[in-house]
């Protein structure tokens, strides 16, 4: 009989230092010999915009009807140097997701979704891709480290240059594609030698310093002749300290990434271990703008676990201009889909739970090179469904808004929110909800 009792029956307690996902990982790793590489962000519970609630309106502040009096959601990006700025419809833009990460059609989908909304998206490792661009009113060019697929005419042809010197998911560490997501097309754009494992460097090669980096980006804008806005992109470490290094090189816009922001492949010590998270790494951006006198000169994009308009509401209301999204817009177009369930179970996971985006075997034919799984997805569909998510994120955030009696999304602030937990109040820097002790605050 002892056998059919349950484990709470039996009395058995599980540690809470070895619990069984780190048994399992430890006999993986003596099965095996390597390190786990997965895909997304870290799983782990972190303080996160959850933890935060707005103050709306009633007596003391006054209300917005929706019905009636607008609230605006536009932006401008990188005016502090470049003749064209970036006029976006929405604060809401699309990471870099590579094409190798991605499909080609995973690409345009991005392009024709974000076109249909009036905002960015970008290209990722590995260069651009004639769908990408095409479909793509405002592509933001990344320029990173590995120099995959990069050359001067794609430079011109983007509307903004994005210089990656970090990502949320791996700050400190390169990506990786693996050898069977490296097609005869994407070994092409990247000089590489097909079906082997390819990794990217984790800094640049052509500069061991900050000081570079003003350097790189004088010779972008020469050969850009001073049209496209340069961005440096930052993974969340030691924020304050990077963001005024990105300044003072001449940066129109940051962006920082936190720690919950997705990658396709990386070792999963990486993601779970290194880095802070996104709400934590807001204030301190926002206090290095202010202190060198540039913020909203310098725009901030945030990025790292956006899911909703109210994400967006309140990256904003700590100081950001915009955000950007990555796991979230590949779930807007079809990635972990319950349709899929019984192939994801195939291939031993689940949807809802499918990481494994290295290995090319996306069912949803998003995150793969193989053609039969590619073809599945439909670029025109993915677009539609990404646009549609992007509309309802901004209308979340502009419902908000009004709400807190705020005629545009910048308009949101500080004061307009509380924490529920100490631990959330002491990152974003705003009070304990009932109280008026921010912990920390002049320590």
């Amino acid at each position: 009989m002892t056998d059919k009792l349950s484990v709470e029956q039996r009395g058995l307690r599980e540690s809470a230092t070895f619990d069984r996902n780190t048994i399992a990982a430890i006999q993986r790793a003596a099965q095996t010999g390597i390190y786990d590489i997965r895909g997304w962000g870290a799983k782990r519970a972190l303080p996160h915009f959850d933890d935060l609630l707005f103050l709306g309106a009633s007596m003391s502040r006054y209300p917005l009807e929706g019905y009636r009096e607008k609230c605006g959601t536009d932006v401008v990006l990188g005016a502090r140097n470049a003749k064209y700025p970036l006029h976006l419809d929405t604060p809401v833009t699309i990471a870099g997701m590579s094409f190798g990460a991605l499909s080609a059609g995973a690409k345009e989908a991005l392009g024709r979704g974000a076109s249909e909304v009036g905002t960015s998206t970008t290209t990722g490792d590995g260069g651009m891709t004639p769908e990408e661009r095409g479909q793509s009113k405002h592509l933001v060019y990344q320029y990173l480290p590995s120099r995959y697929g990069m050359n001067p005419d794609d430079l011109r042809k983007a509307d903004a240059i994005e210089v990656v010197l970090g990502q949320g998911a791996k700050p400190g560490g390169g990506g990786m594609l693996l050898g069977q997501k490296i097609s005869e097309r994407v070994a092409g754009m990247r000089t590489l030698p097909e079906g082997i494992d390819q990794r990217s460097a984790c800094r640049h090669p052509d500069w061991t310093g900050p000081d570079d980096l003003a350097i790189k980006i004088n010779e972008l804008r020469e050969i850009t002749d001073w049209e496209k806005p340069i961005y440096v992109k930052v993974g969340a470490t030691r924020t304050y300290f990077d963001v005024k290094l990105a300044v003072h090189s001449g940066a129109d816009v940051v962006v920082v990434d936190g720690m919950q922001g997705g990658t396709a492949a990386t070792q999963d010590v990486f993601i779970e271990h290194v880095g802070i998270p996104t709400l934590a790494a807001i204030p301190q951006a926002v206090q290095a703008l202010q202190e060198l006198g540039v913020h909203r000169q310098v725009q901030l994009i945030v990025s790292g676990g956006i899911r909703n308009g109210a994400d967006v509401a309140k990256a904003m209301a700590l100081g950001a201009d915009a955000v950007a999204i990555g796991t979230a817009a590949l779930i807007a177009l079809g990635d972990n889909d319950p349709r899929y369930a019984e192939e994801y179970e195939k291939i031993g996971s689940a949807a809802g739970f499918y990481d494994d985006f290295q290995d090319g075997k996306d069912p949803a034919g998003i995150t793969t090179q193989d053609p039969e799984l590619a073809a599945r997805f439909d670029p025109v569909d993915g677009g539609r469904r990404l646009a549609n998510f992007l509309r309802v994120m901004t209308m979340e955030a502009q419902t908000i808004a009004r709400a807190c009696g705020k005629a545009h999304l910048q308009h949101l602030e500080p004061e307009d929110l509380v924490a529920i937990s100490i631990e959330a109040a002491a990152m974003a820097r705003v009070p304990l909800a009932g109280t008026s002790w921010i912990p920390g605050a002049g320590l």
